[in-house]
């Protein structure tokens, strides 16, 4: 296996053996971005100067008998969300293009210290808006599986930077899926963990409205350097009033594969609330055949949901308001009015949810808990006597960039909405963490199912994950 699809755990233990030099590390990987980056348009700004001089950092550091968990580990940083002092930070925005971040996030802080690189900045639409990564800023980034399909969003960027070898781990954000669905396009893992275990709040916004719904989190592509990632990156943060103290130490779950005969899993193909298309229930009907051959128990269990209207309008009053809420961060931040001074920079559809979300008043806003409510027993009473509920992450396999959103799926119509395609953005009305891992492919695209449980159930989740990794491991193109 090249270097470059090494994982982050054999190039950190590498790296602190002296069998691998980070600098060496480094320039491997930023020779593949400048081989590859046209190919899937992964990165806004790659660090060439400043990826070597921290990898020769991460050198003194070892040989002065630090020790690094993620020594010389080349990471993707999503341009949203993260920064790093004296880097672009574009947020997808046209009128941020040239921006340079003044602060390094807690997430960065906490990688770098760790021995990690950050070798550049990932792709993402603007204010990761929507489910699919393409912006004006620098067009749309593909899955290396099939440029012309794209990514997913709106962590597309570190989810392609990933599956084509241009960085080993990567982070990303979730309002609606965007830590799932690129790893579904691009067949990488990912975890939504529970509000609070990663510092999610910032010095200009700590509380990030009253009801959480966004989360950050790692990606990788494997379950090992996921979990490894996960152990450095959650913990409390004084910046973050909902942050909790990190629950375990991640790794230590997964050094093993799981036993499958010890899961139970119960199987949902479209949560009674969404059509599915017949190759993605193949795709993940087969994984679980592999699992069940090994011993695991599957049942096919029916969801108690909600009315669909009523979960879909307590979604879209909730992510509207916090657009709306995006947009008066940055108004504060940088002195402007973004959709007076900049409304034809902007793709309409932010403006649109941005608007939407300025008329909400308070009691629409908090009647929206109602069937979040309900919706959150409703999983819950599903996982009683489970390890993990099992379903797709999206619909159908990846679109291309341009085509609409399915108006029909398994002959089902449908909304031709971002919300009828993918099936993540229920998790984040309950707050379930859920752990996204490849299936088989379909027609040689990528196909993602969702581990959802409990409440700080990570450890258990990636325990599930690891045992699917090992009886239907997944791959990448040979590129």
């Amino acid at each position: 296996m090249s270097l470059q699809f090494r994982s982050a755990a054999d190039i950190a233990d590498g790296v602190r053996t002296r069998d691998l030099d980070p600098v060496g590390v480094v320039e491997a990987f930023l020779d593949r971005i400048d081989e590859r980056g046209d190919v899937t348009n992964a990165y806004v700004e790659v660090l060439h100067d400043e990826a070597r001089a921290q990898a020769r950092d991460v050198r003194e550091r070892l040989d002065a008998g630090e020790e690094l968990p993620l020594a010389g580990v080349p990471v993707g940083m999503k341009d949203l969300g993260e920064s790093k002092a004296g880097v672009r930070l574009t947020n997808g925005l046209v009128p941020l293009s040239d921006n340079v971040a003044a602060e390094t996030t807690t997430m960065i802080e906490r990688l770098e210290a760790a021995g990690a690189v950050v070798v550049g900045t990932t792709n993402t639409p603007a204010m990761g808006h929507t489910v699919r990564t393409v912006n004006d800023v620098v067009g749309p980034t593909g899955t290396p599986f099939d440029p012309e399909r794209n990514a997913g969003g709106s962590s597309g960027g570190s989810a392609a930077a990933l599956a084509d070898g241009l960085c080993t781990l990567a982070t990303g954000s979730d309002v609606g899926g965007s830590l799932r669905n690129p790893a579904s396009c691009c067949n990488v893992v990912s975890v939504k963990p529970t509000h609070g275990l990663v510092p999610n709040g910032s010095a200009r916004n700590g509380f990030l409205g009253h009801t959480p719904v966004a989360v950050k989190g790692p990606m990788a592509r494997d379950v090992d350097s996921l979990a490894r990632m996960l152990d450095v990156v959650a913990g409390r943060d004084p910046v973050d009033p909902f942050s909790v103290p990190k629950q375990r130490t991640y790794r230590d779950v997964v050094r093993e594969p799981a036993d499958p005969a010890s899961l139970e899993l119960a199987y949902s193909p479209g949560l009674d609330l969404f059509p599915v298309a017949p190759a993605v229930r193949d795709a993940i009907e087969s994984t679980l055949d592999d699992l069940e051959a090994e011993g695991a128990t599957v049942d096919h269990v029916d969801l108690d949901t909600p009315d669909r209207h009523a979960v879909n309008q307590a979604y879209l009053v909730t992510v509207t308001t916090f657009f709306a809420t995006e947009v008066e961060e940055m108004n504060r931040e940088f002195g402007f009015d973004l959709l007076a001074d900049y409304r034809e920079e902007l793709p309409d559809v932010l403006v649109d949810l941005a608007e939407a979300g300025q008329a909400h008043d308070l009691t629409e806003y908090t009647h929206t808990d109602f069937p979040r409510t309900d919706l959150y027993h409703a999983v819950e009473d599903t996982l009683e006597g489970y390890d993990a509920l099992v379903c797709p992450t999206l619909a159908t396999p990846p679109l291309t960039h341009e085509e609409p959103f399915p108006t029909d799926i398994d002959g089902e119509a449908t909304n031709g909405m971002p919300t009828d395609w993918t099936l993540a953005w229920i998790f984040n009305l309950t707050g379930h963490p859920v752990v996204n891992v490849p299936a088989d492919l379909a027609d040689g695209l990528p196909v993602g199912m969702q581990l959802v449980g409990p409440t700080f159930s990570e450890s258990r989740l990636l325990e599930v994950a690891t045992a699917i990794e090992a009886t239907s491991p997944w791959d990448y193109p040979d590129v």
